[in-house]
């Protein structure tokens, strides 16, 4: 199989059951919007998921991305099931760590976070998202590594409608602050003991090998701080903005974001697929220059589907929401092309994690977030929650041009001219959507489309280039 073809179905067809996952709850916003009475218990949910998002990423501590990385080393099966065996082993210790320590510092991570103690249920919620969830990523990872495409697309279709299933009669019947937390839990425990059947051959206790831990704490502990950093990226904001703002402004942020994150519809179909893709290709001789290319082509869909989401932002909340969240419009446009910015960075930075180098992600991506941080402190005051989205958006392109060009140094990676263009007149939009017509949806649209087809025609080549590939890989 072509390179090119497997890089399309990995991310087209293995990414599908992850995109189902993330569809199904932005179908459901609206609904759920309606059934809460005012924001600021949308707001308490979003801190929720905001606590356990930093749990998990200390309780995973970068083993997932350490297995996917050596599971692929060597083509033995046994050694593949000591390396799976291990991984689980040590995070069933760490999320385990985790939750206690939560629930024995209830009071003061309650007030801290949700701002007052009556909420300590909702953390012990929160800290069981966190033991189910760092668990289940590994207990499923043997399906993704496998590439068995079908079994996601069942299981996270499954997982959405159950959560839902349990957290809409929750909410009609007033419990607003546990109705989606309790859904999560749930239905995350149905589906790692649905992976934890399919995946058993993979799991044995007594094959955990503490030398094979230490080789994946070794690549993996480097990638923890990222994930903190990236915390601080998705996380920072909604924070800042209830001590600043209130609860209730961080229920509008995250509905901004919510419907702004359909773009996470293509960052989980690229992130299902990229790490096998990523790994499985690592050692082609001409790796380097397929990446790039892939991160252009990357960077081009995502500045095209950033314009259109920008034009369409304001009518879009206005026919989906009522009351106080169709501010959330004003958002949506940068927090949609932030977790796409945060795909090509992982792209790119994945240059350093094939050669077994962490630690330079982690220094870029500390310019990212300590700007994001500092921009929040300027912008919130002057420009609330839009203030916050720009922020979030700036700190990811700063870390993007800072690991560009630390690569294209050392011969990792090679962009082409064109794509500063293509960057270049991708603001050129913005500061014109947002600054000279105000969000005026026709002019917005006409600007869209026709920097769409300079798009195309400065790619115009390897478009062809790519449907010749595609189809010889098909015959």
């Amino acid at each position: 199989m072509s390179k090119a073809k497997l890089f399309i179905e990995s991310f087209l067809i293995y990414g599908l059951g992850g995109v189902l996952s993330k569809l199904i709850p932005l179908i459901m916003l609206p609904i759920i919007t309606r059934l809460m009475p005012d924001t600021f218990y949308f707001g308490l949910n979003d801190l929720s998921v905001t606590v356990v998002s930093f749990g998990t990423a200390f309780a995973i501590m970068g083993m997932y991305d350490a297995m996917f990385r050596m599971f692929f080393e060597k083509d033995d099966e046994e050694y593949r099931k000591d390396i799976c065996s291990s991984a689980l082993g040590f995070t069933l210790l760490t999320s385990f760590i985790v939750f206690i320590i939560l629930i024995i510092f209830k009071n003061s991570i309650s007030k801290l976070i949700f701002s007052d103690v009556k909420y300590q249920n909702l953390l012990f919620l929160t800290a069981m998202s966190i033991l189910i969830g760092a668990t289940n990523s590994i207990v499923s990872a043997p399906t993704r590594m496998n590439n068995k495409r079908t079994v996601f697309l069942i299981t996270n279709t499954l997982s959405s409608l159950l959560s839902y299933t349990v957290s809409i009669p929750l909410l009609i019947k007033g419990y607003y602050v546990i109705a989606l937390p309790l859904a999560s839990v749930l239905s995350a425990l149905a589906i790692e003991i649905i992976f934890a059947i399919l995946n058993r051959n993979w799991f044995q206790l007594k094959r955990v090998n503490w030398q094979y831990i230490k080789e994946m704490l070794a690549i993996g502990l480097p990638l923890l701080p990222n994930f903190l950093i990236y915390w601080i990226f998705s996380s920072s904001d909604r924070l800042m903005i209830a001590k600043m703002m209130g609860n209730e402004y961080t229920g509008i942020y995250a509905v901004g974001a919510k419907l702004g994150q359909v773009s996470q519809l293509i960052y989980t179909a690229f992130a299902g697929g990229w790490q096998y893709f990523a790994f499985s290709t690592m050692k082609e001789d001409d790796q380097v220059q397929s990446t790039s290319r892939i991160y252009e082509y990357l960077g081009v869909i995502s500045f095209v589907a950033g314009m259109f989401v920008a034009a369409l932002s304001k009518p879009i909340f206005y026919l989906l929401f009522n009351g106080d969240y169709v501010n959330g419009y004003t958002v949506a446009p940068y927090l949609f092309l932030a977790p796409l910015s945060q795909m090509l960075f992982q792209v790119a930075s994945n240059q350093y994690l094939v050669i077994k180098k962490t630690w330079p992600n982690m220094l870029i991506l500390s310019l990212g977030a300590v700007a994001n941080i500092a921009l929040n402190l300027i912008f919130i005051p002057i420009i609330g929650i839009e203030g916050a989205a720009i922020a979030s958006l700036i700190g990811y392109i700063i870390s993007n041009i800072v690991c560009i060009l630390a690569l294209t140094r050392i011969k990792l990676i090679k962009l082409s001219a064109k794509f500063l263009i293509t960057t270049g007149l991708l603001l050129v939009f913005f500061i014109i959507w947002r600054v000279v017509v105000d969000g005026n949806v026709v002019i917005s649209l006409i600007m869209a489309i026709f920097i769409t087809l300079v798009y195309f025609y400065l790619y115009k080549k390897d478009l062809s280039r790519l449907i010749k590939v595609l189809k010889k890989g098909n015959n």
